[in-house]
This record gives C-alpha cells, sequence and structure tokens, in this order.
C-alpha cells in the first residue's frame, strides 16, 4: 500500500480530468493517490482468486496422481478399488473387469479434460508464471502417458487371461474326451461280468416293449440246433423265449407256447408241437435240432430227448440276414411285438449251431460236463442288447440251476 502522504514527485502521476474548475495541487494528489491505491487493492484481490483457483487446480490435480508422491497407478487403483488392489481379486468375470477398468479410465480422462477446460477458463495462462504453466503442463502429460500405458497393459493382461482361459477350456475338454473314451473302450471291450456268458436277461413283466436282441444273424442253414437255459411260471403259456424273422417271413424260426396251447417250434410258418413241459419257475436246459433233410427235429429237455418227428418244412434253407430277438414274436422283422405273445422270465446260455448235435453232446452240455459256445450264435455279453427295461444279471452257475431243476 502507498502512504497517504507519499510525495508525488517521482512517480508520474496521470492526468484526472478537472470538473467544475481546477482543484489545488494537493487535493489533485491526494485524489490521485486514491485512484491509485483503489485500483492496486483490485489487482491484488484478482491476483488473490487466481492463485486461489491455481491451488484448488493443482490439489484436484495431486489427488488425481495420488496424495505424497504416489504414483499415478496408485490413484488408478485407488478410485477403481477405493484403496484396495483389486488387480489380486479379480471377479469371476474377466470380461467385466476390463469394462470396469475401461470406464474407470475413461472417467479420469474426462476428469482431467474438465480440469484442464477449467484451468483454461478460470486462469489465463498468461497471468501464470511460466514454470507453473510448464509443471502443470507436464504433470499432465506424465498422468495421461502413465493412463495410456495402464490401458496397454490391462488390454495385455485381458490377451493373455483370455489365452489362458482358452487354454485351460480346451485342456479340461481335451480330459474329459478322454475319460468319455476309455468308458466307451471299457463298455464295448469288457464285460461286466466275471465271464462273458456268465450272464442272463431277465424279462420281468408281459410287454409289448421288453426283449433283447441277437446283434449277429445267422449265415443260410440247412440244418441247425439251438440250446438255451430258460426260467418261467407265466401263464396261460410262457410266450416266445425266441424268433428269427427275415424279409418276407416273420416266422423263419419261432420257439412258442401262447396260450393254453402246447410248445410249438415254427419253421417258414410250419408248426411242429414239441413234448416240452417248462412253465413250472424253476430252470431247464432246453435243446431243438432241425435238418432240412426231411425236416427232421428233436426236442431235448434237461439233457433227456422227450420227442422226435420229421416233415416240418422239409428241403427249405434258413434264410440268413433277419433278425433274432429274444423274448418277443415278430410280425414283421424286428417289429410289431404282441404282448400276449411275449416270454416272462429269465434265459440264458442261448447258443445256436450249424449242424445237429449228438445226444450225448446235449447231454453233457446240460449237466455242466462241458462248456461249448455255438459256432454261429456263441451266449457272449457284447452280442446281446437289451431294449424297454430289460436287464442283464450275472447267473446262477450251471450247478445252481441243475440243483433247482
Amino acid at each position: 500500500s502507498l502512504p497517504l502522504d507519499a510525495a508525488g514527485a517521482g512517480c508520474p502521476l496521470p492526468p484526472v480530468p478537472m470538473q467544475g474548475g481546477a482543484l489545488p495541487p494537493e487535493e489533485e494528489l491526494k485524489a490521485t493517490v486514491l485512484q491509485l491505491r483503489e485500483t492496486v487493492l483490485q489487482q491484488k484481490e484478482t491476483i488473490g482468486s487466481q492463485r486461489e483457483a491455481i491451488r484448488e487446480l493443482t490439489g484436484k490435480l495431486s489427488r488425481c496422481e495420488g496424495a505424497d508422491g504416489k504414483s499415478a497407478a496408485g490413484a488408478w487403483k485407488n478410485e477403481v478399488g477405493k484403496g484396495k488392489d483389486t488387480m489380486g481379486d479379480l471377479p469371476r468375470d474377466p470380461a467385466q473387469v476390463i469394462d470396469q477398468l475401461s470406464r474407470t479410465m475413461q472417467t479420469l480422462k474426462d476428469r482431467l479434460e474438465s480440469l484442464e477446460h477449467q484451468l483454461r477458463a478460470n486462469v489465463s495462462y498468461a497471468a501464470l508464471p511460466s514454470d507453473l504453466r510448464e509443471m502443470l503442463q507436464r504433470r499432465l502429460g506424465d498422468l495421461e502417458r502413465q493412463l495410456l500405458s495402464k490401458v496397454a497393459e490391462l488390454e495385455d493382461e485381458k490377451s493373455l487371461l483370455h489365452n489362458e482361459t482358452s487354454a485351460h477350456r480346451q485342456k479340461t475338454e481335451t480330459a474329459l474326451n478322454a475319460l468319455l473314451e476309455r468308458v466307451s473302450e471299457l463298455e464295448k471291450g469288457n464285460s461286466a461280468f466275471k465271464s462273458p456268458d456268465e450272464f442272463k436277461v431277465s424279462l420281468p413283466l408281459r410287454t409289448n416293449y421288453l426283449y433283447g436282441k441277437i446283434k449277429k444273424t445267422l449265415p443260410e442253414l440247412y440244418a441247425f440246433t439251438v440250446c438255451l437255459w430258460l426260467r418261467s411260471s407265466a401263464s396261460p403259456g410262457i410266450g416266445t423265449p425266441f424268433s428269427y424273422a427275415v424279409p418276407g417271413q416273420a416266422n423263419e424260426i419261432v420257439l412258442i407256447e401262447w396260450g393254453n396251447n402246447p410248445i410249438e417250434l415254427l419253421i417258414n410258418d410250419k408248426v411242429a408241437q414239441l413234448p416240452l413241459f417248462i412253465s413250472d419257475g424253476k430252470w431247464h436246459h432246453i435243446c431243438i435240432t432241425w435238418t432240412t433233410r426231411d425236416g427232421m427235429w428233436e426236442a431235448f429237455q434237461d439233457g433227456e430227448k422227450l420227442g422226435t418227428g420229421e416233415n416240418l418244412a422239409p428241403w427249405h434253407p434258413i434264410k440268413p440276414g433277419g433278425v433274432l430277438i429274444l423274448g418277443q414274436e415278430q410280425d414283421t422283422v424286428g417289429g410289431r411285438f404282441d404282448a400276449t405273445q411275449a416270454f416272462v422270465g429269465e434265459m440264458s446260455q442261448f447258443n445256436i449251431w450249424d449242424r445237429v448235435l449228438k445226444a450225448e453232446d446235449i447231454m453233457n452240455i446240460a449237466n455242466c460236463s462241458i462248456n461249448m459256445p455255438g459256432n454261429i450264435i456263441p451266449w457272449v455279453d457284447n452280442n446281446v442288447d437289451v431294449f424297454g427295461g430289460a436287464t442283464k444279471w450275472p447267473v446262477e452257475t450251471c450247478e445252481e440251476r441243475l440243483l433247482d431243476l
């Protein structure tokens, strides 16, 4: 401040317009000094407000950069995690983390631009010292470079995380596929039973959808022997233990006991009644032989021949390429089952040979002296499929089945 009584000899005074005539020199000097003092006070207030604006902007920039000289990365962490380093505890969704961080960085950048606009609007660069302007510009430039560096780092981490996630997913899928292939190999290559033939097929209900199917088919046959163990207490009639159908002939080979009729053997729709009695709920061993020569047939129960006959479809060869079904009678090849003709019970050791077995061989099979699988259709686990609720179970030993007779 200038003293009120300051002399104006060494300070040139601006001319003051005179109103109403000339003033005395002392009054004129006093008026000039007051005017100068008022001007200086206004400039001081302007400079004070500008300095206050500078301090406020500097404080905001300092908070963006971080307190006590922390790096911009630390400030960025404070903005995102409120003082918590979130990079070590990412949410489960990487895309969500990247989006959140990108939005946070964009907010910081917008705030910086807003600060710069406020700086330009409130404070004239010409009124700021040059070193302060340079310092602010350097800080803005450094913060922008750090933000760009962090964005690039996050993009790299996002790409790396995506690659790691894809690699982990591929590794998991590879392991699962290997396990599935191993399970499939075990299911196909190994039997669930102690021996591939030590199982039985269970058909507990009289329906038109429970059945077993032999995967192999028959070649052209001029003679055959069919043997099997079965147990059924169904009445009337045990139903159809097995049937073989070919295109054009659904009754190529059928063994059936339907209603109150005796057990019948059908070959090419021709019928022979067999003197077999097996509906007592016990295990029985059944063998049937047939040859195209004169249509000769034989029927064995538990190793003993109970009947024989001839003229059953003589000189008719068994046609190849058909479907062999256990437990149902076929009206078309592989289908159109009738529940009233379904077999109810259990069966095992279903074997077919392409010749007539000798009576002593049949006796030895029935009394468990020998194990002779069929050379056309052997009884093995991987050759029999079950459908509709039919099941496979471990079968009683041959000796236990004998005790049941």
